[in-house]
């Protein structure tokens, strides 16, 4: 036991001057030597107490070390999930107060509100406010890489903590089962030198002499005890001697080296957990101090240039100047008023009673118009219909002979008005048929009780605009585009018989002459000048005449085959030709069906969405805010920054499908289902958040449910 007592202390002695010598606080690269200038300067380490000493050196050091490491790993992780929550809270903060600034931006320049002064200030108070949502922005990101490091240097130490767990218990245990082992043979020896001491001695009592060949006698037993004694002498001896290489191993190299591996990672760890609470104290007081600057700048010399306090803005709002220049503004609408007087009108002056000069200067008498007569009986002319000038008959009968009656001037504009507005225009009966009528209401031209539609069935009925048969209202049978629906009560032209199944439009498999799929809204517009595109103007079109009573329009998808002749159809054949008129439903196979999902197929295919990539973000922000008022005006806001082409086509596409909610009874197609056919088609896929789909239906939703306070239905 001496001996072991002076090898332990000789492996202390070796073990402290390993220690003293090379156990200084590590630096990890990763974190920065320089210390923020308001923290205080870092004291040398000092020596560790004696206690602490001891511990390290005895066989539990090293599983404290591990259970010391493993309470930093976890501090630093709690820490990284507490600047992740504080990072998310501020981001969202700073974003609603930019989507705030920017909502009160665009009010205060509408001409509801207070100009002047007043607009001027409180933009320069709102662009404040924008500039601590910028540097709440910037803190946000600071506080999101913190996190990122920390969950780092976590993850670095926890793989440090596993790897010297293995090498420092292994060593451990190498030694404490070679102690064991020795143990075990020093117990055989001890008894088998018992037994050959009994034996020598002859105290033969409990002892067994038994052999293979029967019983042993005194000198064999004697023999054979010890030759097993010195057996066991020289296992015992191999064992001390392998237990006594595994403690010195321990002590001298595998002991110090897993105690010294653990301290560097535990002091990095907690350096760096250090660090990163300084900087955490050093990014508030940069975001208040910012934000203090903000709202009220340094002044003398150190003051930017321009640069006012919050109170002093506001406090130049002039409320009388604001006044004076509003009111003043409509000086110039003022209208004078005329000087009042009798004047009495000659026919009803007394014959006898001679006329006498005006007293009153020319410049003040009403100017008398020289293109009345009066015929020589005194009486006024009567004015007929016939010949008054610009009235329908005149429009409409062509050149007449002229009437001998002198144009009278009798009549006010409010009269004709009247008679324009309030009766029906009388028209000549060979020109009836000839001039198509105006109906408002497409159920006239569906009908029931009309057996023969009025449009033609076959293709032969149809002629292009290049045959010789004359313009396209005589031989097509239905107006053109530019008026509406034909009534089939002033219209009722012969056709041939209907057939049950209209041939589809002729396709072509040449290149598309002027394709629509796959080009961008700006380019159609750019192309064709019309704002909204051909096949979105005749889809819509269709539908409003024959689908909105469809039950699961937009939802049920259409044949394929006659989705795919559209298709072509529209890439290939120009846009005056008949076939694309979608008024008759031959040209669409009487399936609107496959017209909504023409339209859908044409938005999918656009290479920018509808609502645009750029906007996407402005959009899904939008969606996520839960007062319905506020998300209302945020969309509409994001609707105004579309480009024209692509605001025309929505602002004609949302009306038309409200007309399609306005008939939910019957296609039970409301809002959300709307919302949730069209989102992906028209603002394209989400980008990566499962989330965004939601969102995505809540921007259609509610743009429908707004649409007339979104878009004006002229």
């Amino acid at each position: 036991m001496s001996d072991r007592n002076s090898r332990e202390s000789t492996n202390g002695d070796h073990l402290n001057g390993a220690r003293n010598g090379s156990l200084s606080v590590p630096t990890s690269p990763s974190v920065p030597q320089a210390l923020p200038a308001t923290s205080s300067p870092v004291a040398a380490p000092s020596a560790p107490p004696a206690a602490v000493e001891n511990v390290l050196t005895s066989n539990i050091g090293i599983s404290t070390l591990l259970d010391r490491l493993k309470q930093s790993i976890a501090s630093a992780r709690d820490l990284a999930s507490f600047l992740k929550k504080r990072s998310s809270l501020e981001e969202e903060q700073a974003n609603g107060l930019k989507r705030l600034v920017r909502a009160h931006l665009e009010s205060i320049r509408r001409p509801d509100g207070k100009a002047g002064s007043y607009a001027r200030q409180v933009g320069e108070m709102l662009r404040v406010h924008e500039r601590m949502a910028d540097n709440g922005m910037q803190f946000a990101l600071s506080l999101h890489q913190m996190h990122e490091d920390l969950n780092e240097l976590g993850n670095t130490m926890e793989r440090g903590r596993k790897q010297w767990k293995h090498d420092g218990l292994d060593a451990e245990k190498r030694a404490s089962d070679a102690e064991i082992a020795m143990q075990k043979a020093k117990a055989r020896y001890d008894s088998l030198a018992e037994q050959y001491d009994r034996a020598k001695t002859g105290d033969t009592k409990g002892s067994r002499r038994l052999g293979i060949k029967g019983p042993k006698s005194a000198e064999q037993h004697e023999s054979d005890l010890l030759s097993k004694t010195q057996a066991a002498d020289a296992d015992y001896e191999d064992k001390v001697r392998q237990a006594r290489t595994q403690r010195e191993q321990l002590v001298r190299t595998g002991r110090p080296n897993a105690v010294k591996a653990l301290r560097d990672l535990i002091n990095e760890c907690d350096h760096a957990l250090t660090l990163q609470l300084q900087k955490y104290a050093t990014f508030n007081e940069k975001l208040l101090l910012g934000n203090g600057l903000a709202v009220s700048p340094l002044e003398g010399k150190d003051a930017a240039v321009g640069s006012r306090s919050m109170r002093d803005t506001l406090y130049d709002i002039d409320n009388d100047g604001d006044f004076h220049g509003y009111v003043g503004s409509y000086s110039g609408k003022i209208a004078r008023p005329s000087d009042i007087h009798y004047e009495q009108h000659p026919t009803l002056a007394s014959k006898q009673q001679q006329p006498r000069a005006p007293s009153m200067g020319a410049s003040s008498q009403p100017p008398t118009m020289s293109a009345t007569t009066y015929p020589p009986s005194g009486g006024l002319a009567v004015n007929t219909s016939n010949s008054q000038p610009g009235s329908t008959n005149s429009r409409y009968s062509g050149p007449q002979q002229p009437q001998p009656t002198t144009p009278s001037y009798s009549q006010t504009p409010q009269s004709a008005s009247s008679q324009y507005g309030n009766q029906q225009p009388s028209m000549p009966e060979p020109y009836r048929t000839q001039q198509p009528a105006y109906n408002p209401s497409p159920q006239s031209a569906r009908d029931p009780a009309y057996n023969s539609p009025p449009y033609p069935t076959t293709l032969q009925d149809r002629a292009l605009p290049s045959s010789p048969a004359g313009p396209r209202e005589a031989t097509s049978g239905y107006p053109p585009q530019s008026g509406g629906i034909t009534s089939p009560i002033t219209q009722q032209p012969s056709f041939p018989p209907q057939q049950s199944h209209a041939p589809p439009p002729p396709t072509h498999s040449g290149p598309p002459a002027q394709p629509v799929f796959g080009l961008s809204l700006q380019s159609l517009f750019d192309r064709d000048a019309t704002p909204v595109p051909l096949i979105v103007h005749q889809s819509l079109l269709a539908i409003d005449t024959f689908g909105l009573d469809t039950e699961g329009i937009y939802r049920l998808s259409g044949t394929s085959s006659h989705v795919t002749q559209l298709r072509n159809a529209f890439n290939t054949l120009p846009p005056s030709h008949p076939s694309l008129d979608f008024r008759n439903p031959a040209n669409f196979f009487h399936d609107v069906n496959s017209v909504a999902t023409l339209l859908k197929r044409f938005f999918a295919e656009l290479p920018d969405p509808l609502l645009t990539r750029e906007g996407y973000g402005n959009f899904i922000e939008a969606a996520r805010i839960e007062d319905e008022g506020a998300r209302r005006d945020a969309l509409h806001g994001c609707v105004n920054e579309l480009p024209d082409a692509n605001y025309a086509t929505l602002r004609a596409l949302v009306l038309h499908l409200h007309r399609v909610v306005q008939r939910e009874g019957r296609n039970r197609m409301g809002t959300g289902n709307l919302g949730i056919c069209f989102a992906p088609t028209l603002m394209g896929q989400h980008n990566g958040q499962i989330g965004d789909a939601g969102l995505q239906a809540r921007v259609l939703d509610t743009i429908l449910i707004n649409t007339t306070s979104i878009f004006d239905d002229d």
